[in-house]
């Protein structure tokens, strides 16, 4: 894949997740109605559990992309971390951050 496709790519991927990280609430912005409600109570807790999980998550995404830019730096990008392999432009162009070939992918899934 051309160097500057793969800068595109990658660019575009942080600022999704960035810009997803953005729309989360900090923990404890909200005013409850009624702190005493257990239903509140347990619909606030819901929330921030999910949105902590929702952050861990594209925090992980983002790390993907910092390890791509890396590879794409070391002129190593679009060659599977495991096997050297290339992967396929079509692959990349899903999943800019791809470390593996889809073969490689399905096998450790498997």
């Amino acid at each position: 894949m051309d160097a500057d496709r793969a800068r595109e790519l990658l660019a575009a991927e942080r600022e999704r997740i960035e810009r997803s990280l953005a729309r989360l609430r900090p923990q404890g912005d909200s005013e409850p109605a009624d702190e005493y409600d257990p239903a509140n109570l347990a619909s606030d807790l819901y929330q921030d559990e999910f949105d902590q999980g929702l952050a861990e998550d594209l925090g992980e995404q983002l790390a993907a992309v910092e390890r791509a830019e890396r590879r794409l730096a070391d002129g190593t990008y679009g060659l599977s971390v495991e096997s050297g392999e290339p992967i396929p432009d079509e692959r990349l162009e899903a999943l800019p951050t791809a470390e593996l070939t889809a073969d490689e992918e399905r096998r450790r899934t498997a």
